[in-house]
Formats: structure tokens, sequence, C-alpha cells
């Protein structure tokens, strides 16, 4: 059975647990209404112009400016009249007239580097997702299989997408009616207006939209018909969740959310704490025996499998196969739970059969399948390294970077709440 588990622990902070049976899925952690940015809509001004780095500095009212890359400006006109600025060596006039962009944060800051932005702005309902630059594109979420596909393309026909906007058919919306997305595609457009008349009534800097709290991102990017109940232990949570769920227009899971009263904290329940804990360490033992290890350093995130006591098989050749295809699902998993990002190299163990190496490579596909990050995939190679490459959704405030702790001296990775 797949849940959805909601843990609510002193000030404020919520965990949020997908499992199927006592398998952990999906985890997210969060200060309810922590201040993240990622996502957010802003009207700015362009500070300083880097030809070098082929990018904009905005200022749009934090500490640190926003870097916004030239390919990420969806006006080609402004576009080419920056160029031709930097062209003529007019870049402080330009800059002296505070010329105001609306950009959206796609990266929070992280050390010493400002957030990301674009120009390129996107708005979230459940079933699409509207591209308010992007006039024409129509997309369809890879996950979703070929006989839906057709299914969704004749009602994207009937869509009454304003002629400018563009939109990304999303998981949820297999089965929908026509009715259903335009109804979305309504709110979302309202939505828009709202942010439109902020930016028309207030000067730069100024926030014209705040993404939403972990349980409404939740409910509205995760939250399927095959979740068949959703158990809460806070009562006080237990009213958020509802509240939500109405502001989502999701009434039809109200039957599925359950109150949790058990003196066994909710997560020992459903056996997760030692899962959860995985996601801290930086050697994750296998169940044959083998273990993968991870270090995440600046460059890219580096992981090596190692067979240790796996003993199934007759020759070394045929444990190096079976633990490289352990390793696989839980690699694949580390990376949902950690929220990884950026170049990922996994060392496998070396296997001689072209064969063998194949199915890896196809199971990696496979299990890969369930994350909703971009991800990329190379093959192996003959040293044995596959390289991907996985987008970062900053969809929790767990800290990936290997890090010693002040207080113990320990080596791993912690929660910033």
């Amino acid at each position: 059975m797949k849940r959805m588990l909601i843990n609510t622990i002193k000030n404020n902070v919520i965990k949020i647990a997908i499992i199927h049976d006592t398998y952990l899925h999906d985890f997210y952690i969060e200060k309810f209404n922590l201040n993240n940015i990622k996502s957010n809509i802003y009207k700015g001004t362009i500070r300083r112009i880097e030809p070098s780095l082929e990018a904009l500095f905005i200022d749009f009212g934090k500490k640190k400016n926003g870097f916004l890359p030239f390919k990420e400006i969806s006006d080609l006109t402004l576009r080419d009249q920056i160029k031709k600025i930097i062209k003529i060596d007019q870049i402080k006039k330009f800059i002296s007239k505070k010329t105001e962009i609306v950009v959206q944060i796609t990266k929070e800051k992280r050390k010493n580097k400002g957030p990301t932005l674009t120009n390129f702005i996107t708005l979230s309902g459940i079933y699409l997702v509207l591209l308010l630059n992007n006039p024409g594109i129509i997309r369809i979420s890879r996950k979703i299989n070929h006989q839906n596909k057709k299914k969704i393309k004749i009602l994207i026909l009937l869509l009454q997408i304003p002629k400018n906007m563009g939109i990304i058919v999303r998981t949820a919306s297999i089965g929908k009616s026509i009715k259903d997305l335009q109804i979305d595609l309504n709110n979302i457009l309202k939505n828009w207006k709202k942010i439109i008349q902020i930016s028309h009534n207030k000067k730069a800097p100024t926030l014209m939209y705040k993404e939403n709290n972990i349980l409404f991102r939740v409910f509205r990017d995760l939250l399927t018909q095959e979740i068949q109940e959703i158990i809460v232990d806070d009562p006080h949570t237990l009213k958020l969740t509802y509240e939500n769920m109405y502001l989502l227009g999701r009434l039809g899971f109200e039957k599925k959310i359950k109150l949790y009263v058990n003196i066994i904290p909710i997560f020992s329940f459903y056996k997760l704490e030692e899962q959860i804990n995985s996601i801290f360490l930086r050697i994750i033992q296998l169940p044959s025996g083998g273990s993968i290890v991870l270090d995440i350093t600046e460059a890219l995130v580096a992981i090596d499998i190692n067979s240790a006591r796996y003993r199934k098989g007759s020759d070394i050749q045929e444990t190096a196969f079976h633990t490289n295809l352990e390793a696989v699902d839980e690699i694949a998993r580390q990376l949902r739970l950690r929220d990884l990002s950026g170049i990922i190299v996994i060392d496998f163990i070396d296997m001689k059969s072209l064969k063998n190496q194949k199915i890896i490579e196809k199971r990696i596909k496979n299990v890969i399948q369930y994350d909703r990050a971009r991800i990329e995939v190379g093959n192996i190679s003959k040293f044995g390294l596959l390289e991907m490459s996985r987008q970062y959704l900053n969809t929790s405030n767990i800290c990936t970077k290997n890090n010693i702790c002040p207080s113990c001296k320990g080596f791993g990775n912690y929660i910033i709440l």
C-alpha cells in the first residue's frame, strides 16, 4: 500500500514521507513557512552586465544580486539591446537607467553564490504548468506513456491557451477531463493576472509571487490516486492539511486523511527511522553485504560501489554484477532522498561482460523514471564509470554536502532549519 505520512516536530518542522508498505520512496523536511525563495517571482533592476559571463546581475531586493544568463532572457529585443550596448561600450549609461525586469528564482543562493534567475516565468497548477514567455510550446511529462499521450494531445487541442503562452502537461493529468484541465489553466491565469497587477503598482525591487508552503507543494506535485492513505500525527497539521487540500481543489482526497493516534512515533511504527538516517550517512550498506560510498564535492558527486561480503555468486564476475545491480536501486533512491544534483559519477565494480554492462545501464534508466528531476544518463566506460546529470529540485532542507560537525567532529550531512 502506498501512503503519505506527515510528522510534525517542535518549532513547526514538518517531515513528509511517501512509502510503499515500509519502503521509503520520497522524503521531505522543512520548517513550515520557512523563507525559501525558489520559484518566487520578483520585479528587479539590472545592476551589472558581465560580458565575459554572458550574464546580468539583478537587484531583486535581497543581500546578494541574482545571476541571470543572457540565454534566460525571454525578451529577444532586450537581449539584442544588451549585446549592442556591450559592443559600443555603453554599459554604465544603460545601468544608470535602472531597467526593470521580471525574474523567477531557479536556484537558491549556495555558499558565496547568489541565486540563479530566469526571465522565462513558469507557474504550476495541479495538472498543468504555464509557460508565460514561451508562446506555442507544448510539452507532455516524460512519465506519461504513449497511449495516454495520445489522449492528452487530443485534449490539448481543446484547451484555450493564450497565444503568447505555452504549457507543460503534468503526470497528474492522466484520466482528467478537458473541464478539469481548463479549470486548472484558468486558476493559473488568475494568479498571473494578480502578479501583473502587483508589477504595475509597485516599483522594483519587489516580491510579486511567493511559492507556497511544503504541504501545498507536496499535495500539488506528488499527490496521486496511488496514495491510499494520508496519515497526520498532529491535530494542528491535520487542520492545515485539510486547508491546503481545499485551496488546491483536491477534495476527493479528504476521505483518505487520517489522524495518527499512537504512543509509538509514526516513523518508528512504519519502520522508517533507519531508512531516513541513511540520508545522512556517507557509507550505505546494501542488503547483501555490499555498500555504496557517496562523496559530495564542489565539482561532482562521486559514488563508489564495494562488494564486501557479497557471496551469492560463484565467481568474481557474478558477484560484481549482482552487487552493481543491487546498488543501482539504492543509488537512484539516495539521489531522490538527498536531492543530489549536477554531475554524478558512479564507479561500478569492474564487469568484463558487455551484456551485464548493458543490463546495468538499462536498470538505472528504468529506476530513474520514478524521479521528478530531469536526468541524463551516459554509458559505462571502459574504466567502469558511468556519468549522469540530475536537476536540482530544492525540495528539502537537507544539506547534502559532507561536513564536519563543529560540536562532535563527526563527518556527514545535516539539516538546516
